[in-house]
Parts: structure tokens; C-alpha cells; sequence
């Protein structure tokens, strides 16, 4: 099977203009099929808090009322994606800009009120790998922001490493798969408050005894079970690491494996 490489971009990388232009050169420069996920919570708790709208999280993840799902709305479909297209296509990668509403790619449902009521949340349900691969097929790059649909005309917002896993689960009936999570940190780490106590290799048997002992911090926390759940469904390999893991495997990074 042909690898797809499906690359999530994160975290302070995308507040950062010098990091993130490093990182879509890079991005460039990946040979092969290639998707690209990004977030932009921070820009749009940032803007939120402009309009006087406050943002609430709760282990990790963001409540989204009406309004917050304007502003999620506008920054990560318009704004942050736009931006990050238009940087592609200056480094000659023809890159389209999409929600999971466009060509039904992702189709969610809202997340149950249990212990508490996320909002105008999505739980991924069904990727349209086929038509997803459509535009991989006719050369294009795919950059997803962090918003599906439910099928009904409603936006939901959408956990972004969620959608990086579940497009790598999705296409690797495709394709042979390697997902990347990169952010500011350099790997899964042992101490945050240590660059270099990078978690090298890690199972599934570790990462639970790890995460019983409080390990790891609440937003690791989504992005470590979609990467295990991503695997466990057929993906070949998961790295989270800095940007420049995608090109450079002599550093210190996080690879996971069951």
C-alpha cells in the first residue's frame, strides 16, 4: 500500500508566525500523500476573549456554547485555515482548506449530556475516506481545521487530534498510514517541566501505569488515547514530537505502539 502521511499541527506552534512558517516548509517538503490537521484554541480563546466571550475547559477540552461556536467558527474555518492554505500554496503545495461539513468528509454526532454538557461538541462517527481520497487522488493536500458537521446543517466543534486519528483510521483501508502529532515539546514527557525527559517508546501497558500515576497533563491526555486508539484500528505508526520530527528522526520523540 502507498504511505499517506497524516500530520496534526498544534499547541503554540500555530500562535508562533516564525514556527509555523518553519514548520510548513518542512510540511513541503514531506514526499508522499499528505493531510494536514490543525487546532487553534489558543487563537480562539484569544479572540473570545476580545468579543468578551469566556472560554471554559474542562479536562482539556472546551465547552462550546453558541457563541464560542461562532468564534471557533470564524478562526479555525476561516482564519487560521486560510492563512495556513495560503502559506501552502506559496510553497507550491496545492492545499485546500476544508471543515468535515465540505464534501461530507466528517460526519459527527453532538456529544451526550453525562457529567457535564459540552455544547455544540462533536464525537466523530463516520470519515468519507473515499471521497476524502478523491482529492488526494487528483493531487490535492487536504488541511482540516477542527470542525465536523452532523449532517443536519449544524457546525460542531471537534477535538482536533480526534480528527487526525480518525481520518489516519479511515484511510488506512487506503493507504499504509503514519500519523504525526507535532507541537512545541519536543515528545511525551516524563517532567514537564524538563525538555529532555522525552518518553522514547511507549506501549499501551505503560501509558496507562503512567497516567494512573498523574503523569501526564490534561491536554496530553486526548491526544494519547486517540493515538492508541488510532492504532489499535490499523494505522501503521504514531510520532508526537516538535514539528521537525516529520523530517528529522535522529531526535528525541515519542513513538507508540500497542
Amino acid at each position: 500500500m502507498e504511505k499517506l502521511s497524516i500530520v496534526k499541527i498544534g499547541g503554540n506552534v500555530i500562535e508562533d508566525a516564525k514556527a509555523l512558517n518553519t514548520f510548513l516548509e518542512l510540511f513541503s517538503k514531506l514526499e508522499g500523500k499528505k493531510i494536514l490537521v490543525h487546532g487553534g484554541g489558543k487563537r480562539a480563546t484569544h479572540i473570545a476573549s476580545k468579543l468578551g466571550i469566556e472560554s471554559k475547559m474542562v479536562k482539556g477540552r472546551r465547552i462550546t456554547d453558541a457563541d464560542t461556536l461562532e468564534v471557533i467558527t470564524m478562526v479555525y474555518g476561516g482564519l487560521v485555515n486560510k492563512n495556513i492554505v495560503a502559506k501552502l500554496q506559496g510553497l507550491n503545495v496545492d492545499a485546500i482548506g476544508l471543515t468535515g461539513a465540505d464534501i461530507n468528509s466528517i460526519y459527527s454526532e453532538k456529544r451526550p449530556v453525562k457529567d457535564i454538557d459540552f455544547g455544540y461538541v462533536g464525537d466523530v462517527k463516520i470519515v468519507a475516506h473515499k471521497s476524502i481520497n478523491k482529492l488526494i487522488e487528483a493531487d490535492f493536500t487536504p488541511v482540516f481545521c477542527a470542525i465536523t458537521h452532523d449532517g443536519n446543517g449544524q457546525l460542531l466543534n471537534t477535538n482536533a487530534d480526534t480528527i487526525a486519528s480518525e481520518l489516519a483510521i479511515g484511510l488506512s483501508k487506503l493507504y499504509h498510514v503514519e500519523l504525526y502529532y507535532c507541537f512545541e515539546k519536543n515528545g511525551v514527557l516524563k517532567s514537564v517541566e524538563d525538555e529532555n525527559s522525552v518518553i522514547e517508546y511507549m506501549d499501551y501497558g505503560t501509558y496507562e501505569m503512567l497516567k494512573h500515576q498523574g503523569t501526564f497533563y490534561d491536554g496530553m491526555l486526548p491526544k494519547l488515547d486517540n493515538s492508541f486508539h488510532a492504532i489499535e484500528s490499523g494505522v501503521s505508526r504514531v510520532f508526537i514530537g516538535n514539528p521537525t520530527v516529520i523530517s528529522n528522526k535522529e531526535q528525541k520523540f515519542t513513538t507508540l505502539y500497542l
